[in-house]
C-alpha cells in the first residue's frame, strides 16, 4: 500500500474513532429532551436525521447509504493517484465521515441502512450536525483546493 493511500486511510479511520466517540458520549451525557448551552450560539441538542443534509430526503437513507458507499469506493479507488498531502488528508476526512454516518445507517437500528444518522452539534442558525458532517464538508472544500492547485501546476 502507498504511503499516501495509508495516510488517507488514517485519517480516514481517525474520524469514524471521533465521529463515534462523540456521538457516543452524546447519546449517554446528554439530555435529548433539552438542549445543552455551550457558548454564543452553540450548543449541543441530540437529533436524529433519516435523510441526508439539512434532514432533505427523510426515509431514503437506504438510498442515501448506497451513494455514499459507491463514492467511498470510488475515493478509496482513487487513493493511488493522491499527489500532495492536502489531498491526502481531504480524501481521508470525506472517506471517515461518509463511513461515520453509514455506521450510523447501519447499527443504529431500522433495519440495513435505515438507521438515523445522530447529530448534536446546533449552532442554531445552521442545522443540526455532527462530527462525520464537519469531516465530509471540510475534506470536499479541501479536495477543491487541491484538484486546483494541481490544475495550476499542470
Amino acid at each position: 500500500m502507498s504511503a499516501p493511500r495509508a495516510r488517507s486511510l488514517l485519517v480516514a479511520a481517525f474520524v469514524i474513532a471521533v465521529d463515534q466517540l462523540t456521538k457516543w458520549w452524546a447519546l449517554t451525557a446528554l439530555d435529548p429532551a433539552r438542549p445543552t448551552h455551550v457558548v454564543w450560539t452553540l450548543q449541543f441538542n441530540v437529533s436524529y436525521n433519516s435523510g441526508m443534509a439539512f434532514s432533505r430526503g427523510r426515509g431514503l437513507g437506504p438510498l442515501i447509504g448506497v451513494a455514499a458507499l459507491v463514492i467511498i469506493v470510488v475515493l478509496v479507488l482513487k487513493l493511488r493517484a493522491v499527489n500532495g498531502a492536502l489531498a491526502t488528508v481531504a480524501s481521508g476526512l470525506v472517506i471517515g465521515g461518509a463511513l461515520g454516518n453509514i455506521c450510523d445507517r447501519i447499527f443504529r437500528s431500522g433495519g440495513f441502512l435505515r438507521g438515523e444518522v445522530v447529530d448534536f452539534i446546533d449552532l442554531q442558525w445552521w442545522p443540526v450536525f455532527n462530527v462525520a458532517d464537519m469531516a465530509v464538508t471540510i475534506g470536499g472544500v479541501l479536495l477543491v483546493f487541491a484538484m486546483t492547485a494541481a490544475a495550476k501546476r499542470a
